[in-house]
């Protein structure tokens, strides 16, 4: 489970870092598809998997709002912030938990079940969803995106 949470975490580096050389109208320009445009696609990326990870450890969700991470720096800051919650549910992981119940509660008011592993593997899934969109972008505004190849990250 760790290493498609690395896997992912050094590709959205990798995309910070393509970032950089965007101008910041291009990063907050709202696009067809996902929650946005790219920097905001970003922040819901790290919200979206802290927000799970609280959630699975009994915490309070809360959604950030991204009115308040509106450059690429505050976006980075939210990660560095949220990034060693994260890291340390990951690390306490283990087999026991993956058959473990979680009860949610959805806005409509019904109620969903899921097993923790399930939810693990969706973090996972929405992240790589989320970045192929990015990729569409990049193309769109000219730029080659990153690479989201597993083989060549050494990991």
């Amino acid at each position: 489970m760790l290493l498609f949470f690395r896997y992912n975490w050094q590709v959205r580096e990798e995309w910070y870092r393509w970032c950089e050389d965007v101008p910041e109208e291009e990063l907050l320009r709202v696009r067809t598809g996902g929650v946005g445009g790219i920097l905001h696609t970003l922040f819901h990326i790290v919200d979206v998997e802290w927000s799970w990870i609280r959630v699975l450890q009994g915490k309070d969700d809360f959604q950030e709002n991204f009115d308040e991470y509106r450059s690429l720096e505050r976006v980075r800051q939210l990660e560095t912030a949220f990034r060693p919650e994260v890291e340390q549910f990951l690390a306490s992981w283990d087999e026991s938990m993956e058959q473990r119940l979680f009860h949610d509660r959805r806005a409509d008011g019904s109620e969903a079940t899921y097993r923790w592993g399930e939810v693990m593997r969706h973090i996972i899934a929405h992240e790589i969803h989320h970045i192929g969109q990015l990729s569409v972008w990049s193309r769109e505004i000219g730029k080659k995106p990153v690479s989201a190849n597993f083989i060549e990250k050494g990991l």
